[in-house]
């Protein structure tokens, strides 16, 4: 499942991963990439012990287009929350519910913190539906923001930015809140299992209502349990469309919890900009492209 590749720490990617195809790759929640030339570089960090509670991991992203054109990075993102460092632009973005594109310039070095599901509220404190769709200032919410900002990114390697940020958000932790763990159990459980269609189904399960779930995710998640629900039935279409094997869409949308095919073809497409078809089509190029060995090198 897709969900359980998403818990693990990325590895450092070769030049040929760096460079790769314009194609899709759920890991990062990414659906289009340009092509070379030009360098880019996508790495996660695992959190030390005592930060895992609250975040997920680490991410370091770097580039270098100096001397080629922009390059268009196109996501589906995951419902958290992301503090992240950047020259004189580190910010807290929200839940992004739309696709989020970018358009990477130059030469550039950030890195994130990704918050786990609900784990944002306690150093906020404020509903974090507030921030859907949005960014602001770091310094709005962390004290010493601009200061981090500076040990982060002036750092040399890897490890002494993680290092830096982690000791930046350690002297932030906040007091324990058991509504962290009830929004992220929720949440855990939408991504266990893609049956799970419908809000009212989730509420039962949690020994809950929907009225008090509605607020929980507000509060704590950042968007609604339906909206989780459905981001997450995309990314496991998006999973299953991408295996060369190819997936019935009538099965998959059934599986899915959908009435019907059509009903699942137009969320998809609505939310990832690609019909089903479009994108199945794209994985299967994708996968003979590497079994051909033309994947692009630097």
């Amino acid at each position: 499942m897709i969900g359980k590749s998403r818990q693990h720490a990325d590895p450092k990617p070769s030049a040929s991963t760096a460079n790769a195809l314009d194609a899709i790759g759920q890991g990062c929640g990414v659906l289009r990439h340009s092509p070379p030339p030009g360098l880019y570089e996508h790495v996660r960090h695992v959190p030390p012990q005592d930060l895992a509670p609250w975040i997920e991991h680490f991410w370091i992203e770097r580039w270098s287009f100096a001397d080629a054109v922009p390059q268009i990075r196109e996501v589906l993102p995951h419902p958290a929350v992301h503090l992240v460092f950047a020259p004189g632009r580190s910010r807290i973005y929200g839940v992004q519910q739309a696709r989020f594109v970018r358009e990477l310039r130059g030469s550039c070095c950030i890195l994130g913190a990704k918050f786990h599901p609900g784990a944002f509220f306690p150093f906020f404190g404020q509903p974090v539906g507030l921030l859907a769709d949005t960014s602001i200032p770091a310094i709005d919410v962390f004290a010493g923001a601009s200061q981090a900002e500076a040990a982060v990114l002036g750092a040399r390697g890897d490890r002494a930015m993680v290092e830096a940020a982690t000791a930046f958000l350690r002297d932030k932790i906040p007091a324990h809140d058991f509504k962290v763990e009830q929004a992220r159990h929720a949440v855990a459980e939408i991504v266990r299992d893609p049956a799970l269609a419908r809000v009212g189904d989730l509420a039962r399960r949690l020994h809950t209502t929907e009225r008090a779930l509605q607020r929980l995710f507000f509060g704590y998640v950042g968007a609604s349990p339906r909206w989780v629900i459905k981001r997450y039935r995309t990314y496991e279409a998006l999973e299953r469309l991408a295996d060369a094997r190819g997936a019935a869409l009538s099965d998959l949308a059934q599986e899915l919890g959908y009435f019907d095919q059509a009903h699942f073809t137009n969320d998809f497409k609505r939310l990832t900009g690609y019909a089903p078809a479009q994108y199945a089509e794209a994985g299967t190029r994708k996968a003979t492209a590497r079994g051909a060995g033309r994947v692009s090198r630097p």
